[in-house]
């Protein structure tokens, strides 16, 4: 079987002293040594998430926190305002539609957000109680403005939700000095881990709304995890991935190894190499920027070539050993992405250029073999 390179959105490469470190026997999730995997991790991810605010790790997937941090802030009336402008944003108003009354403000997929349209609904609703943004959307490729977002959520009296999955790690990011008071990361994103653990930090002005919630989620009762954290080894309320806490407690270790501002600023230079090989290329870039947004350390969007399907492009990258993705739901057949988290070095970048010239080559696009390559080449080597 020939050697595939994972430049997905997520999940990403992993490290084989992750992989080894997931093979380990398993051991008592009450006993001691599970509690000191725990207490690491907690104390390594407040470090990474840049918080003093309680943090807890789920057995989930992202979207699982992204739950629970609505399901333990609302009940039934309460109005939440969901900032839409991708997949991730839209799951987001979903998800705050079962639990809360919520508001969408809703752009196209990619454009940017605008602050003042924010304080407008502020204006028009004066009783929203939580304000939910996808800080780094994966499903476009931009960055959105949560500080800011944060600072209006703040003024207006709201708690601040951020996902932050595929940002925290890879893009900049400060919990505590941007005011979040609910911020969620995902495991197999920026730091490189397996799938299937969340981590969600929550403020003291988010527990004062969590006391006051009626009907919590049962699995993902903040309170329980906060009670099973605080007992004598830590725990975690019901019985978790143990392998994944084995893989992630390695992950963490190799992160912090290699510096939390080294990594964020190695991601950075992946990016800014395949953009700007994108546009030796002639191709264009997805997002639509303006003075408060900006393109994704972490993974790239790109317009597909008219006439090019993203079937054809990604079989193609495949079969030349770099696995990408394509569009999500209405953006399919319309962009692809290439992430950059994860194990990658900058050869890999090369590598996955060079290939998707020969692809784009191949499926009788108009651009100059070696241009991207070169560009990318005097970013990443220069």
């Amino acid at each position: 079987m020939e050697k595939e390179t994972i430049m997905l959105p997520g999940p990403v490469a992993i490290n084989p002293r992750v992989l080894e470190a997931m093979s380990r026997p398993i051991i008592n999730h009450r006993g001691e040594k599970f509690g000191e995997i725990l207490e690491y991790s907690t104390q390594g991810l407040k470090k990474v998430f840049k918080t003093k605010n309680d943090l807890f790790i789920l057995s989930g997937s992202g979207t699982s926190a992204m739950e629970s941090a609505l399901g333990n802030l609302l009940n039934k009336d309460d109005k939440i305002l969901a900032i839409v402008n991708g997949k991730f944003g839209e799951r987001f108003s979903e998800i705050g539609s079962i639990y809360g009354n919520c508001i969408s403000l809703n752009y196209e997929w990619g454009d940017s957000v605008n602050l003042e349209n924010i304080k407008e609904v502020f204006e028009e609703n004066e009783d929203i109680k939580v304000v939910t943004l996808v800080h780094n959307e994966t499903s476009t490729g931009i960055i959105n403005p949560a500080k800011e977002v944060s600072k209006i959520a703040k003024d207006n009296g709201a708690v601040f939700v951020m996902d932050g999955v595929s940002s925290i790690g890879g893009n900049y990011v400060n919990v505590d000095d941007w005011g979040v008071d609910i911020a969620i990361l995902g495991s197999q994103k920026c730091l490189a881990a397996p799938p299937g653990l969340a981590m969600i930090s929550v403020s003291d002005d988010a527990w004062d709304m969590i006391e006051k919630t009626k009907h919590r989620p049962y699995y993902t009762d903040l309170k329980a995890y906060r009670k099973s954290l605080n007992k004598k080894p830590p725990q975690t309320p019901y019985t978790p991935a143990v392998s994944l806490f084995f893989a992630l407690e390695e992950a963490i270790k190799i992160f912090l190894e290699e510096g939390i501002e080294n990594i964020i600023l190695r991601y950075k230079k992946y990016s800014d190499a395949i953009r700007e090989a994108i546009k030796s290329l002639g191709l264009e870039l997805f997002p639509k920027l303006n003075e408060y947004s900006n393109y994704s350390n972490t993974v790239n969007a790109i317009r597909l070539p008219e006439g090019i399907n993203e079937t054809d492009l990604k079989k193609g990258m495949k079969d030349r050993g770099i696995v990408i993705s394509g569009g999500q739901e209405r953006l399919k057949n319309k962009i692809f992405r290439i992430g950059t988290m994860g194990y990658l070095s900058s050869q890999d970048i090369i590598n996955a250029i060079s290939a998707l010239e020969f692809v784009l080559k191949s499926l009788k696009c108009d651009i100059s073999i070696g241009s991207g390559v070169s560009r990318a080449n005097d970013i990443l080597f220069n």
